[in-house]
């Protein structure tokens, strides 16, 4: 009796391990070096340069494909965890490719600006994205950005802070809301220093910056009026995660946006990149033809 207990405990363990393992290793796969992102670029037949720039205040790892002056700067803001690699099915369409240069960025703490190192304050992460934004954009050229969940809270912080930069915003199932997120029951325990160091890189960086989202997206509930440009905010009426409020909020709050387009997406959760890509890509190309 004794030994079938110790064998379900081992089987309860070993099954528990299997699953974090499971559930970890895209977080951990998608924190490349330039090695490995260079070989799936290759891999992909995708001619993009993987460049660093130094910001305000870290210098920060980006993707670009294209330096045609002529054609509008696509910059592409990840989430959490994650990193710019995560943009590369959107880089494989040919028709993003023909009408812009792409320009993809690792947010501060992921990827190659500087992996497991958090930067909380979401004005920061901005202004350091802004530098990249400025040394590749062309003189007079029209940029669009497109930010995903709380890489849209950045892109949306970029637009108030830089509205000269920022052309066309597409908030992609964006945390805008205080409070109107999820927080799995771990963030807390693992955030302590006895037991962060048993994550991956990328995971320790989200949360720390989700544990400091109510308080950054308190900070900026008076500045959403600085955004002017055209904006289009896209939600999946059952994404779990950044609660489907977050949308309403900032339709209410973009108050001097020449246009606001508000698209709740039936049945879709979070993932709109891969639940919904020709509706990104359809929004996409209405800001540009917007700018």
């Amino acid at each position: 009796m004794l030994l079938k207990k110790r064998f379900l405990v081992l089987l309860t363990v070993f099954c528990f391990l299997a699953y974090a393992v499971y559930r970890l290793e895209p977080f951990v796969r998608i924190q490349m070096d330039d090695h490995q992102l260079s070989a799936i670029l290759q891999s992909e037949k995708l001619d993009a340069e993987i460049g660093y720039q130094q910001g305000s205040t870290r210098r920060l790892r980006y993707l670009q494909i294209g330096k045609d002056s002529s054609k509008p700067l696509l910059v592409f803001i990840h989430g959490a965890p994650s990193s710019s690699a995560w943009w590369i099915t959107m880089m494989r369409d040919s028709a993003l490719r023909a009408e812009t240069n792409i320009l993809a960025i690792d947010r501060p703490g992921y990827g190659g600006s500087g992996l497991g190192r958090p930067m909380t304050s979401v004005q920061e992460q901005a202004e350091n994205v802004a530098a990249v934004v400025r040394t590749r954009r062309h003189a007079g050229q029209k940029v669009i950005v497109h930010g995903s969940s709380y890489g849209g809270t950045v892109s949306a912080r970029l637009a108030m802070d830089f509205p000269d930069l920022v052309d066309g915003l597409l908030l992609q199932s964006a945390s805008m809301a205080p409070k109107e997120e999820y927080t799995y029951w771990i963030t807390h325990p693992t955030s302590h220093w006895s037991l962060s160091w048993l994550l991956p890189s990328g995971l320790h960086t989200a949360n720390y910056e989700k544990l400091a989202h109510q308080a950054e997206l308190e900070d900026m509930t008076t500045e959403w009026k600085h955004i002017d440009a055209p904006t289009v905010i896209l939600h999946g009426t059952d994404d779990w995660l950044i609660y489907p409020r977050n949308a309403y909020y900032a339709c209410d709050k973009l108050t001097n946006a020449p246009t606001v387009i508000h698209h709740m997406v039936k049945g879709k959760e979070h993932d709109l990149l891969y639940t919904a890509p020709k509706l990104l890509k359809h929004y996409l190309h209405f800001l540009l033809d917007e700018v």
